[in-house]
């Protein structure tokens, strides 16, 4: 299992939150937490990798920062 801090721009609401929640749930993520600017989320890198992780950042609307 691999956890992985990710910030993310843009998110100044709990609407942002649930978004992002929303959009990484769609994953198969061990955990994912989600707050106002970042999310950490645990994963096995053999179902989900980084980058996917960090599509459904942006297909929730916001950029994860780098």
């Amino acid at each position: 299992m691999i956890e992985k801090s990710i910030k993310i721009n843009g998110m100044n609401c709990n609407h942002c939150v649930m978004a992002v929640k929303k959009e990484l749930s769609k994953l198969t993520l061990e955990s994912a937490e989600v707050t106002i600017g970042s999310a950490k989320v645990v994963f096995d890198e053999t179902k989900v990798n980084e980058t996917q992780i960090e599509a459904a950042i942006v297909e929730a609307g916001f950029e994860v920062a780098k």
